[in-house]
């Protein structure tokens, strides 16, 4: 069988029924992309004459068997290293690649953002390049005319509208080529690391932007390095290692894995040393442990770990140490988590980090942060114990919270204030990890205070504010 004929492709412009009952804008089963490496040139001619009858050359799968659903308003990641298959995959949604193996049906108008300056000539001027690129996205003439001011307005690129676009820096350029993009009437957005470009308020206004779309119901797939983009903004995400689907689910556990496969390329090992340095080394200092009643089930918890450690209990009290799930504003929660040791360990470090309901983290601290004192060495088979006590000072809602183990060697601990933030982050091992330990809820504060907020936005950071009135 020719593996160019197994592939299908279904654009539908109109949902079907169907699709209306179910919200499915893309459908794709088993999809692949082969490419045939020849070693040397005359071989690619062969394979021209022989057209399939004999083969030459090697196979090369960019992409293997790749599966999902969207459906409207969801949003999708794809991570992974480089050459993993990222934009070979969102070129086939995009319709730009065909695939060689696999089924697709995409119901509604794709509009893409590939790459800068994808479907951008240089020597047009920014407003011949709205009207060029705005065809290629579907648009008519009127449909154009009508959107561009608000596309010039949102660009915010000023009187270099009427410039050759080759004159653009790199944010000029992603400025358009994001506002084009996004005014279309889309069922499917498809962005391929354009935001990583701009500055820090033009990603503000592209964000709010794509929440928008996301709220009326366009679906979005996101492709992007930046892992702290993926976990807040998508819900679902698929991880692709060397052509082939690693993990695909949650966007939260997706970027765990991801990180468990970038140390692991990295080589991480255990420590080798004696049972006996194990009574030198300080346990830590005892606390009070809750009462059995107090633990969460972790049976449905998903842990994502490199088979290290594994966690054996959570629980989250108050300062009484009784188990609660609602807290007032400036409450003080103290979070309990245990690590059961299954490989040696030198130093240990915990940490929970909270999310509020637009997945945004707003706390994230662990035992390095806190410079808390912590043991060198920790064999195997023993059971770690961590309190960690958090004032809520957040805004009002519905939050979930992450608990998580990694160690540091030695080392490296005892020269962590030499080092820069990003050479220490390289040397933790990350060991276990749940995504989605828990939540709770915060509500108004009515004790001293009552009916009056703390703050306002997400957190109450420390600090204080004086007056003084100045004579004329």
């Amino acid at each position: 069988m020719n593996l160019d004929q197994t592939q299908s492709i279904e654009y539908l412009v109109s949902p079907s029924p169907l699709a209306a009952e179910q919200d499915v804008v893309i459908s794709a089963q088993g999809l692949g992309k082969m490419y045939r490496i020849y070693d040397r040139p005359q071989d690619r001619l062969k394979q021209m004459l022989w057209r399939g009858r004999r083969m030459y050359g090697r196979e090369f799968w960019a992409l293997r068997d790749v599966s999902f659903e969207l459906r409207r308003g969801e949003t999708l990641g794809i991570i992974g290293r480089n050459g993993s298959g990222k934009s070979t995959l969102l070129q086939i949604l995009a319709g730009t690649l065909a695939p060689t193996v696999g089924e697709m049906q995409v119901r509604g108008r794709v509009a893409a953002l590939l790459e800068l300056g994808s479907g951008f000539n240089p020597d047009f001027t920014g407003r011949e390049n709205v009207f060029l690129n705005g065809a290629i996205l579907g648009l008519s003439q009127a449909e154009i005319e009508q959107r561009f001011d608000a596309i010039v307005e949102f660009a915010d690129i000023g009187q270099f509208i009427d410039q050759p676009v080759k004159l653009y820096s790199s944010g000029m350029f992603v400025r358009l080529a994001f506002a084009v993009a996004t005014s279309v009437d889309a069922d499917v957005l498809l962005i391929d690391e354009a935001l990583a470009v701009g500055d820090v308020f033009f990603r503000q206004k592209c964000y709010q932007r794509l929440e928008a779309m996301r709220e009326r119901g366009v679906a979005i797939i996101l492709v992007s390095h930046s892992m702290m983009d993926i976990e807040q903004f998508c819900q679902q995400a698929i991880l692709l290692h060397y052509s082939n689907v690693l993990f695909q689910g949650a966007a939260s556990e997706a970027v765990k894995h991801y990180y468990l496969l970038d140390q692991g390329e990295q080589g991480a090992t255990a420590p080798t040393q004696h049972a006996s340095a194990m009574q030198s080394v300080s346990i830590g200092e005892q606390f009070e442990w809750p009462a059995a009643t107090a633990f969460l089930d972790l049976k449905g918890i998903p842990q994502i770990a490199n088979g290290w450690a594994r966690c054996t209990a959570i629980a989250l009290c108050d300062e009484q140490g009784l188990p609660v799930r609602s807290f007032q504003q400036g409450e003080r929660a103290s979070f309990f988590y245990e690590f059961e040791l299954l490989q040696d360990i030198e130093v240990p470090v915990g940490g929970v980090v909270i999310m509020n309901d637009k997945n945004v983290i707003v706390h994230g601290k662990n035992t390095l942060q806190y410079d808390s004192d912590v043991p060198t060495f920790v064999g195997r088979g023993m059971h770690l114990r961590f309190r960690q006590d958090i004032t809520l000072d957040l805004a009002i809602g519905e939050y979930t919270f992450e608990i998580g183990l990694a160690t540091l060697s030695r080392y490296d601990f005892e020269k962590r204030y030499v080092y820069t933030y990003e050479e220490l982050n390289s040397k933790i091992i990350r060991l276990c990890h749940l995504p989605n330990a828990g939540q709770f809820v915060i509500g108004w504060r009515t004790k001293e205070v009552s009916g009056r907020l703390t703050h306002h936005g997400v957190a109450n950071l420390p600090g204080g504010c004086t007056v003084f009135v100045a004579a004329p």
